[in-house]
């Protein structure tokens, strides 16, 4: 095993902001429509949001057309945005102290415009941070904005690359498993973040695994 410290590669929901896609899902419920979206699996149209291929005004009107929707742009993007609970302070003070160890950090999220502008909204609002998540890491990664999503290989060696991580070398913290699969199989290390485990649990005990 390595003994130095390791690179730390963490998801977004479900390890730094508390998520619930059961309220986006009932909140377009009482808009008209039962949507197919879970944390395991989602229609095409909220893939093509989250690679870049809808922009904001493109999926709303998707959302209008596959389910029959009528509702209005705040009221679409208040039950898209329902999913997205808080980032707890403990987290992002975690963040801090691991980078101040001299950890190198980045996040790789499965995410879309309207999602990163609600969050980044209420980061500032909540925390004071002017560019939101971006500002707790060394670099973020969307999938909306690289135009490949996880599963897939080539967002995780996409953002390898750009960190000129190595993947041995590299710890990803993840609560989806289809993601973590696909971590190890590059060779990542992983932390399968699975309640009722949180980052402050389970982290520091897979970083002292890992440099032992």
């Amino acid at each position: 095993m390595p003994h130095h410290l390791p690179n730390l590669l963490f998801d977004f929901g479900g390890v730094l902001i508390n998520i619930d896609y059961g309220l986006t899902v009932e909140a377009m419920r009482r808009l008209g429509s039962p949507i197919e979206f879970t944390q395991a699996a989602q229609a095409a149209l909220f893939d093509q949001l989250e690679t870049g291929q809808l922009n904001p005004g493109q999926f709303r009107a998707g959302l209008r057309q596959h389910y029959g929707l009528t509702a209005t742009d705040a009221e679409l993007d208040a039950a898209w945005n329902a999913l997205l609970l808080d980032v707890p302070a403990e987290r992002l003070a975690l963040l801090a102290e691991l980078r101040s160890r001299g950890h190198q950090t980045a996040l790789l999220s499965n995410t879309n415009q309207i999602h990163i502008a609600e969050i980044n909204r209420r980061l500032n609002v909540q925390y004071g941070l002017k560019h939101g998540i971006a500002d707790c890491l060394d670099r973020v990664f969307y999938s909306q904005e690289v135009g490949w999503r996880k599963p897939g290989e080539e967002i995780f060696r996409h953002a390898l690359q750009q960190m000129n991580w190595k993947a041995e070398e590299t710890l990803f913290i993840e609560d989806s498993p289809q993601h973590i699969e696909t971590a190890r199989r590059l060779g990542l290390h992983t932390l399968f973040l699975t309640p009722p485990l949180t980052l402050q649990d389970a982290l520091p005990a897979a970083i002292r695994a890992f440099t032992a």
